[in-house]
């Protein structure tokens, strides 16, 4: 398979061919940056971990150079950073026991700008899998690159023969919380029951965390919070939820506008909050 960075990197963790390990995946993750999919594909991760009839492959669409940086690594260039947000992903597929992990190596700059290389590399890549699920961003991420990467997935998976399409596309959170979404279009996806693996699987990026970014706290206390605050009713059902939106339509009817379906999202939460709101007033 040819993709179009030179520079591309393709890591199979356990030495299998790379046309095998896409076949044999189950499971994966398309993200903007090195970490997001220990973030937001937890679940995959999780579910394929020591699986014998699982796999997941994780694909990072830009080399992580514009990272923050303080600490260890104030010093650090941009091709300094590049190298090490590569080693710290390989280490990670390592400890996930990912089936494979590809690093696309595109500039920030570049996915949000000109996407039509990065989608013909997705194309090319989920072509040669069926996945069950896959993961990517959510398409209200107030990180830019973070949208285009979801637009980017919704794009390849459109050119893909359907029987060959992810059964399910689910954009998680990074760096936005998805606790808004009204409770029909809201996915809580339980993480918990493998802290250990899941902690560990954010720690491997040093360079993020002894970096200035405390993503280890922040992912846990966001899990755990929304575990807790879930159900206002009940006793806690999980020790840790992560959120996703359903994408899947957006696949599944060519037509459907990104944007309209995320408005439709929004129409609805902003008219939960009308309707308590108004509620509350009449009674008082």
């Amino acid at each position: 398979m040819r993709l179009h960075n030179p520079d591309a990197l393709v890591y199979v963790p356990v030495g299998r061919p790379f046309d095998e390990a896409l076949r044999r995946t189950t499971h994966v993750g398309v993200v903007g940056h090195p970490d997001d999919l220990e973030i937001l594909a937890a679940r995959g991760i999780l579910d394929c971990y020591e699986a014998a009839d699982l796999s997941f492959c994780g694909i990072v669409i830009t080399d992580g150079a514009g990272s923050a940086r303080t600490g260890p690594y104030a010093d650090y260039d941009d091709a300094q950073m590049r190298a090490v947000r590569r080693e710290e992903q390989k280490r990670a597929a390592d400890l996930g026991k990912f089936g494979a992990v590809v690093m696309l190596d595109y500039t920030s700059k570049a996915l949000r700008e000109s996407r039509p290389a990065v989608v013909g590399d997705l194309e090319a890549l989920l072509g040669g899998m069926r996945p069950r699920l896959l993961h990517t961003h959510n398409l209200a991420d107030r990180h830019a690159t973070h949208v285009a990467a979801a637009l980017a997935v919704i794009e390849a998976c459109r050119k893909i023969p359907p029987e060959v399409r992810p059964g399910r596309i689910l954009g998680g959170e990074v760096w936005r919380d998805l606790d808004w979404l009204s409770p029909a279009d809201k996915v809580a996806e339980d993480v918990g029951g493998r802290e250990k693996l899941a902690a560990d699987l954010i720690a491997v990026f040093d360079s993020q965390i002894a970096g200035g970014k405390r993503y280890d706290l922040a992912v846990a206390g966001r899990r755990r919070a929304h575990a807790t605050y879930h159900e206002s009713h009940a006793v806690d059902a999980a020790t840790a939820l992560a959120y996703a939106m359903d994408l899947t339509p957006l696949v599944k009817d060519p037509g459907l506008s990104p944007l309209e379906f995320v408005q439709g999202m929004l129409d609805r939460f902003g008219g939960e909050v009308r309707k308590t709101l108004e509620e509350a007033l009449k009674r008082s």
